[in-house]
């Protein structure tokens, strides 16, 4: 019972821990809106489901025993940071009221970006590694206990990745000068460029 607090706390601690995925939330957030917006928070979720699949099955040990798959995997996350970044940067300064109606990006596109940032992140498998064993009993039925975890980290990020994208949807957008809004897209492409280095800055002896 202890442990199954101790671990709904940690849940809390990594969710709000700024990362790529609370800029991507924020960003998405700014551009599109909560109701939209927030499509991005499923793909999140949808990764962090299958980095925990991964390590249940053993899998992710394998992973970070791998150099290359390492490396390989960790430079596409940070190229990817870097894109977002860019297109961040170049967005139009138009008010957040005016983008939910707008057909460039489509919810299923949302989901998709959202999956990309967690997916693309080794770094996110090693944590995962570290932490869940943690709070496993290997003398109980692993696969009850592994959904048990999943289902809270889920839960637990939906919430606070829900609190980023509100907050970009409903505090930032009262900015409605061109200047500001510009700002604001470059903070938010400095912000996928700054997680980008710290991921590039991830050592595979690190784990």
């Amino acid at each position: 019972m202890i442990l199954g607090w101790l671990f709904f706390l940690a849940c809390w601690v990594i969710s709000l821990s700024p990362g790529a995925g609370a800029v991507a939330s924020m960003s998405s957030g700014l551009s599109f809106g909560f109701r939209r917006g927030y499509w991005l928070a499923l793909g999140l979720q949808l990764a962090l489901l299958l980095q925990i699949a991964i390590v249940a099955a053993g899998l992710g040990a394998l992973l970070i025993a791998s150099e290359a798959a390492f490396s390989l995997l960790k430079w596409c996350g940070v190229a990817y940071l870097l894109y977002l970044g860019w297109r961040q940067w170049r967005a139009a300064a138009n008010p957040v009221k005016l983008m939910p109606g707008s057909v460039d990006v489509s919810s299923r596109q949302l989901v998709l970006r959202g999956f990309l940032v967690n997916a693309s992140n080794p770094k996110a498998i090693v944590f995962i590694l570290a932490v869940l064993p943690q709070f496993i009993d290997p003398g109980q039925a692993l696969l009850p206990q592994y959904l048990s975890l999943a289902l809270t980290m889920v839960s637990v990020d939906l919430v606070v990745m829900a609190g980023y994208t509100g907050l970009a949807a409903r505090v930032l957008c009262q900015l409605r000068k061109p200047r500001q809004l510009q700002l604001l897209n470059r903070v938010f492409g400095a912000l996928f460029g700054a997680a980008a280095l710290l991921l590039a800055a991830v050592r595979q002896s690190a784990r």
